[in-house]
C-alpha cells in the first residue's frame, strides 16, 4: 500500500514539510515541497529502526511509494522551521482504538530509538548550524522537557520542572502520557482547542526522532575511533 503523505507549506511559501500519516515521526522539511518529499523519501531507511523496535518492520518493508493525499497551508512556524504545526484533514476526527494503539506503539518505538541513540553517541557533538555547539545532554534535556512539560500539557498533564529527567521520572512520564492519551480518546478529558490527538502523537514522535537523528548526525564517536 502507498504511504499516505501530506505536504504542508508555510503561509509565505518560504519552507515546506512532508510527513507520513501512517508512520508517526517520519517527517522532513525543506525549501520547497518537492525537496521536502525527496528528503522524506531519503529518510525511509532511517525510520526503519523505529518500525523494527515497534515490531512492524515487515509491514514497513512492504509499504509502497509515498502518495500525496493532502497539500495544505500550515502556520507561520512552518515558514520558519520547516516543521508541521497543525493537524492534517485526516487527523481531525476521532481515532479508532486500533489506530490509537498502533500510533502509541510507534511512538514508543521512537522513544526506544531515541534512548538507544542517546546511549551510544559521544557526549560532545560536532559543531554545526543547527543547535550551534550544544552537547548530547543538552539535546536530551531539550527533547524530554519539551514533551513532558509542554506537549503533554495539551492533555492537561502538569509535572514539576525537570521531573522527567531521571530514569524513573521519564518512565513515569511516558506511562502517564500514554494512559492520558487513551483517556482523551475515550472522551474522558477536555478537548484540545487547536491540536488533535493524532497530531499530538505525530508531533511528539517527530520531535523525538528529529533530535535522535540530530545526535546521530553530530556524533563524534567515529571520528575518535579513526584517530
Amino acid at each position: 500500500m502507498a504511504i499516505r503523505t501530506v505536504v504542508e507549506h508555510g503561509p509565505k511559501g518560504k519552507r515546506s514539510v512532508a510527513f507520513s500519516l501512517d508512520w508517526p515521526g517520519w517527517s522532513r522539511g525543506d525549501k520547497s515541497a518537492e525537496l521536502a518529499v525527496e528528503t522524506l523519501e531519503s529518510y525511509r531507511a532511517r525510520y526503519r529502526p523505529v518500525a523494527r523496535l515497534a515490531k512492524m518492520a515487515r509491514e514497513f518493508d512492504a509499504a509502497g511509494p509515498l502518495k500525496i493525499v493532502e497539500d495544505k497551508v500550515g502556520t507561520g512556524s512552518t515558514d520558519f522551521w520547516g516543521i508541521s504545526f497543525s493537524p492534517a484533514s485526516a487527523e481531525l476526527g476521532a481515532m479508532s482504538d486500533a489506530d490509537l494503539e498502533r500510533a502509541i506503539t510507534l511512538l514508543r518505538g521512537c522513544w526506544a530509538f531515541f534512548d538507544e541513540v542517546a546511549a551510544r553517541v559521544s557526549p560532545q557533538m560536532r559543531m554545526g548550524p543547527r543547535g550551534g555547539g550544544r552537547d548530547r545532554d543538552t539535546i536530551i534535556r531539550h527533547t524530554i522537557r519539551n514533551e513532558s512539560e509542554y506537549f503533554a500539557r495539551r492533555l492537561g498533564l502538569r509535572i514539576p520542572e525537570y521531573a522527567a529527567m531521571t530514569p524513573e521520572g521519564l518512565r513515569e512520564h511516558r506511562r502517564t502520557y500514554v494512559a492520558t492519551m487513551r483517556e482523551y480518546n475515550a472522551g474522558e478529558i477536555k478537548r484540545m482547542r487547536t491540536w488533535t490527538l493524532p497530531y499530538l502523537i505525530r508531533h511528539s514522535a517527530f520531535h523525538t526522532l528529529d533530535h535522535a537523528w540530530e545526535m546521530e548526525d553530530k556524533d563524534l564517536t567515529g571520528d575518535a575511533a579513526a584517530n
